[in-house]
C-alpha cells in the first residue's frame, strides 16, 4: 500500500461518475438529496482505489528491492491483510495471504511482498487467479528455489446474498518448486498455523 496515497488526488473520470449516478437514479433513489448529491462522486473515487491495481507493475515492484543474498532456508510473511473485490458481483472479499519462498541467491525486501498482494487484490478478482497472480509474480521475478502462497478470504457475495453464510471462508493455495515436497510445503503449513510465542 503506498503510505502517501490520497484518495482525493485521484484523477476521476466524469464518466464513472455520471454512471453511478444514473445506477443510483434507477435503484429509485434521488441524487439530488442532500446525502447523495456527492455520491456518485466518491463512488468513483472509491472504485478508482480500489481498483488501481491495473496501473501498477508488481514485478517492477520486486524488482526495485532484490538483493544478492546467500541465505537459502525459508522466509514467510504471513497474516497480509488483503481487500478486493469479486469479478462476478462487484462485492468485496477479504482476509488474509500467507507467502514463503526459499532464496536462489536473491532476497527480497519484505515489504515489497504484501505491495504485490496488493497490486493483484486491487483489480476485479477471484480468489483463485488471486493465489496464481502473487505465486507465479514472485516466481517468475525472484526464480527461488519454491514458493507458496495461502489465502483465507471472506467473500460478502456469500455473505450478504446468495447463501448468506456469515462465518464461512475459502482458503485457496499454489506451489512452485521445492514446495511441491511434501515435507517442505507441511513446515510452511505448520508455520502459518502456529504461534511461535
Amino acid at each position: 500500500m503506498n503510505d502517501n496515497f490520497n484518495v482525493d488526488t485521484i484523477p476521476i473520470s466524469e464518466e464513472i461518475k455520471i454512471n453511478f449516478s444514473k445506477i443510483i437514479n434507477l435503484l429509485g433513489e434521488n441524487t439530488d438529496r442532500e446525502g447523495l448529491e456527492k455520491t456518485p462522486l466518491r463512488a468513483a473515487k472509491a472504485m478508482k482505489f480500489l481498483t488501481e491495481g491495473y496501473e501498477k507493475d508488481p514485478i517492477k515492484i520486486l524488482q526495485s528491492a532484490m538483493f544478492s543474498e546467500d541465505y537459502n532456508e525459508m522466509v514467510i510473511v504471513k497474516d497480509i491483510e488483503l481487500y478486493s473485490l469479486c469479478e462476478h458481483h462487484m462485492l468485496p472479499f477479504f482476509g488474509k495471504a500467507h507467502i514463503a519462498y526459499i532464496p536462489n541467491g536473491k532476497i527480497v525486501g519484505l515489504s515489497k511482498i504484501p505491495r504485490v498482494v496488493d497490486v493483484f487484490s486491487r483489480r476485479l478478482q477471484v480468489q483463485e487467479r488471486l493465489t496464481e497472480q502473487i505465486l507465479d509474480c514472485i516466481n517468475v521475478t525472484l526464480e527461488p528455489i519454491g514458493v507458496g502462497v495461502v489465502i483465507e478470504a471472506s467473500h460478502m457475495c456469500m455473505m450478504m446474498r446468495g447463501v448468506q453464510k456469515q462465518n464461512s471462508t475459502t482458503t485457496t493455495s499454489g506451489f512452485r518448486g521445492s514446495f511441491k515436497d511434501r515435507d517442505t510445503r507441511n513446515e510452511f503449513l505448520n508455520l502459518i498455523t502456529s504461534s511461535l510465542s
